[in-house]
């Protein structure tokens, strides 16, 4: 079957109305361009191989389990992203879309930082999904894939909430932050792997601004329609117990987990970057796009997404 090509009938940015440049996107799109052009290879990583070297054989595995998870998630989020920048581009919303591409830059370019520790700090070359969990499959394997991959059929706002709970408020907002958390508190708190430190502070900062972007989306949708958030909420509360469960399934793994990791704080902090989002969400049905935008800005402001 041929493809049906859809010619341009005009361009937005040689007409009158431009870029809109205080909305939200380009905000972010802005804030994209001054600080997520970083490379991980520049990174230096060889204090961070000496430390590798000194850990003892619990410890590397609870750093290759962490880095197992953000690496296939990672992966994962870069894989699937385009469905939502296409659904975006057909509704003509260029400035969203043109945020759109860093978020899609920024997603490989994490993929290429995890595998980059794998392999020259970890020389971790063998497969690693043993320590992908039923709670980590059902979301990473299934569920982000599903809802994005569902907006190449049906690009109603329905299905752009499903695929932006999915992707921002549970894999980025639950999953990816409480990661960070993790991974920071075992190497920062014991004077370990400065390199990858760095990177990890590098792609919370990327992060922060997918996360605004995927609240303002999800908030702009629950404005124009408040019956919508029947969809938003049956969609977290249907995500949010295997996201925790990851949390549990990582813990339950060990007999003592070292760095002085405790669960009941990742399992607080996960919970709680969760209701700070949902909040928020709550307070966008029938709000003014005015609102939503000075909600938005204000997340940005404070890079607490």
């Amino acid at each position: 079957m041929l493809h049906t090509v859809n010619a341009h009938e005009h361009f937005v940015t040689t007409s009158a109305a431009g870029l809109q440049r205080a909305t939200p996107p380009m905000r972010l799109f802005e804030k994209a361009k001054r600080y997520g052009i970083w490379n991980p290879s520049d990174l230096d990583l060889r204090q961070d191989a000496a430390d590798w070297q000194r850990l003892d054989a619990v410890e590397q595995e609870v750093l290759l389990h962490l880095t197992s998870l953000f690496q296939a998630g990672e992966e994962a989020v870069t894989a699937d992203i385009l469905p939502l920048i296409m659904t975006i581009a057909a509704e003509g919303r260029l400035e969203e879309e043109m945020y759109l591409t860093t978020f899609l830059f920024e997603e490989a370019k994490h993929t290429d930082f995890f595998r980059r520790f794998l392999d020259e700090v970890a020389g971790a070359h063998m497969d690693l999904s043993h320590f992908h969990s039923p709670s980590y499959s059902a979301i990473v394997y299934t569920a982000l894939p599903a809802a994005m991959q569902a907006l190449l059929t049906d690009r109603s706002p329905a299905a752009q909430i499903r695929a932006s709970v999915t992707y921002n408020m549970i894999v980025e907002g639950v999953l990816a932050e409480t990661g960070y958390h993790a991974y920071l508190s075992a190497l920062e708190r014991n004077g370990l792997m400065p390199g990858q430190c760095q990177g990890i502070r590098l792609l919370k900062q990327d992060e922060s601004r997918h996360i605004a972007y995927g609240i303002y989306l999800i908030s702009r949708l629950l404005a124009a329609d408040p019956e919508l958030w029947d969809v938003a909420e049956a969609t977290m509360n249907e995500l949010l117990a295997p996201a925790l469960g990851v949390v549990a399934d990582t813990f339950e793994r060990y007999e003592i987990m070292p760095f002085g990791l405790e669960e009941a704080e990742f399992a607080g902090y996960a919970l709680g970057q969760f209701q700070k989002r949902l909040e928020r969400l709550e307070r966008a049905r029938g709000a003014t796009l005015e609102e939503i935008y000075r909600a938005t800005d204000l997340a940005i402001e404070q890079n607490d997404a």
